[in-house]
């Protein structure tokens, strides 16, 4: 039987979601802010039920990776950032560098930093998951700004 390798990080390949945050309660929008790495906040929807904040992530359409050591209780990379350069995502992401990762549920107007990981939290229909590279990064983008397509 073949030993799996553990000194890779591990990748879930991203589905097809829709581009703008999910009308009402029809799914779950996911925004993740590239500013970090001179990019802009891009918002996608992860249409009908999410299991965690990793499915809405990867049925969003961006591709999450983890450690080598944690897998995806740890995300260290969306669409390939930050690059093997910048973390070769062996084990847990360093304090000062690393997906902070955020919630808004139908109405909030503030961001909610998570206290449960993305592989656990289960997000609500019409919520809306929030990703930003840096020490305690926020998103760029309010969730009135993200729930109105800007």
């Amino acid at each position: 039987m073949p030993v799996p390798d553990c000194s890779a990080p591990q990748t879930v390949a991203a589905r097809a979601g829709t581009p703008g945050p999910c009308a009402g309660t029809s799914g779950v929008t996911v925004t993740v802010d590239f500013a970090a790495f001179g990019g802009t906040q891009e918002t996608r929807c992860a249409a009908g039920s999410q299991a965690n904040g990793v499915t809405a992530l990867r049925n969003a359409g961006f591709t999450p990776e983890g450690t080598a050591r944690w897998g995806l209780a740890f995300v260290c990379r969306i669409d390939s950032k930050p690059g093997p350069a910048q973390d070769p995502c062996v084990d847990t992401p360093p304090a000062n560098a690393y997906w902070a990762y955020y919630h808004a549920n139908q109405g909030a107007t503030t961001w909610t930093y998570s206290s449960q990981g993305a592989s656990t939290y289960v997000p609500p229909l019409g919520s809306i998951e929030a990703w930003a590279f840096g020490n305690s990064a926020t998103p760029t983008k309010t969730p009135a700004q993200v729930r109105a397509g800007g």
